[in-house]
């Protein structure tokens, strides 16, 4: 006998999304309870976590493939669609989530300490191919530490990272950087030679990959730095450091 299920996490895009959709609407209309009817559909549901919210992703194929996000779409509507409801989740984590961040830092400073390195960490820089994922996520921290606030980066943030009980962990330091610089490059998602639209609406209308429940900012699509390749980024960090390559 399996218990009641109290909650689902979400992790990424499974091999059989038919397969797997239907099992969380089971689940999610009796109530952790699948193998029983119900007459109605239980709200608020049970709670839901979900990280890497990517709409698109590159692979070898010539064009995007479909990501996690894509699947939560998925989810989003067919249970809208079967109850009139809202799907609500406890929290949405991963890029660009600003918890996300946070806690890379932490780990990098962690890194920093087991390496003997005594000087704060003071400039990061983030490398990625999806400026909805990844130069938005570096941004909108870069945002976070310029305003120096303690969890959450209030209106900027997913909505439900508001009512998100995050826990003080007395063992994540405070945070030392002074910026997160944003390094976009052309060798996945990102297509250089794409048409850009230059008007907020428009690019609104037409970039927003992200999540529902993620104010848009278009200012926050920009990067800091374009480059053709991982490699590039990193010799570009070596030379903004004055780090010498041996």
């Amino acid at each position: 006998y399996m218990g009641t299920i109290e909650g689902i996490i979400l992790l990424g895009e499974p091999v059989r999304w038919e397969t797997c959709l239907q099992l969380i609407i089971d689940i999610l209309l009796s109530n952790g309870n699948p193998g029983v009817e119900l007459a109605s559909a239980p709200y608020p549901h049970i709670p839901i976590v979900a990280c890497n919210m990517d709409l698109l992703w590159m692979a070898e194929a010539k064009m995007p493939r479909f990501g996690h996000g894509t699947f939560l779409v998925c989810l989003e509507n067919i249970y809208k669609k079967m109850t009139g409801k809202e799907l609500k989740y406890e929290a949405l984590l991963g890029k660009p989530s600003t918890v996300t961040y946070r806690y890379a830092e932490h780990v990098l400073k962690q890194q920093m300490e087991s390496c003997g390195w005594s000087s704060p960490l003071r400039q990061l820089y983030a490398i990625g191919d999806n400026p909805m994922a990844d130069v938005y996520g570096a941004n909108l921290y870069h945002r976070y530490l310029q305003t120096q606030a303690e969890v959450n980066v209030t209106a900027m943030a997913a909505e439900t990272e508001k009512h998100l009980e995050t826990q003080r962990d007395c063992s994540i330091s405070v945070s030392s950087a002074k910026n997160c610089h944003s390094i976009l490059v052309c060798t996945g998602v990102y297509n250089p030679h794409g048409d850009i639209p230059t008007d907020p609406e428009d690019i609104l209308k037409t970039l927003s990959h992200g999540h529902r429940d993620f104010h848009f900012d278009p200012s926050l699509v920009e990067a800091s730095y374009v480059v053709n390749d991982v490699n590039d980024a990193v010799e570009l960090v070596f030379q903004k450091e004055n780090w010498k390559q041996e």
